[in-house]
């Protein structure tokens, strides 16, 4: 396997990183387990998930693919990098997606019950919530990792102009790495 740096962080990690949206619905428990198996032992030592995986129109299935996860790495959580990601509908109240700080800090909670852990590696926000003022989801994040409950923050699915517009006010925050 070969391995690289993490953007623009001290953190290593393999180049392959394994996805588990399909963990709790299209590959039940004993699969996912197998496929971890098989990652782990091709040295991969990335793997993604999210709040909301299985993605699908019935949301008693969301977190399955966190808590498969988390039993698997019972004993070997040290020698896996996870990245989880939030802002996705968890439940029918307004405040329980996007990127408001109660749906953040209640979300990494949750999430972190489903993993079995008390921290993740990369917390990312899944989806852009143009509702939400960035300022308010950048303190949030800013929050978890101050914290410990995550090491690195990131985002997926989000237009680059938005991050760009925030790039002037993460000057003032701690986003990047807690030590």
């Amino acid at each position: 396997m070969q391995f690289t740096k993490f953007g623009r962080t001290g953190l290593t990690v393999s180049r392959l990183c394994l996805g588990t949206g399909t963990f709790g619905t299209q590959t039940d428990e004993a699969a996912a387990h197998q496929v971890l198996d098989k990652a782990a032992d091709a040295e991969v030592n990335f793997i993604d998930t999210a709040d909301i995986y299985p993605m699908g129109p019935d949301r008693a299935v969301a977190g399955r693919a966190e808590q498969i996860v988390g039993r698997w790495l019972r004993g070997k959580r040290d020698q896996f990098i996870i990245a989880t990601k939030a802002g996705a509908p968890m439940g029918p109240a307004p405040w329980q997606q996007g990127g408001s700080r109660k749906h953040l800090l209640d979300a990494i909670d949750e999430s972190l019950k489903r993993l079995g852990t008390d921290y993740v590696d990369l917390y990312q926000l899944h989806f852009d919530d143009p509702e939400t003022p960035l300022d308010e989801t950048l303190e949030a994040l800013d929050t978890i990792v101050r914290t410990g409950k995550a090491r690195y923050i990131g985002v997926s699915n989000f237009l680059a102009y938005r991050l760009a517009r925030a790039t002037g006010r993460t000057e003032s925050l701690h986003l990047t790495r807690k030590a």
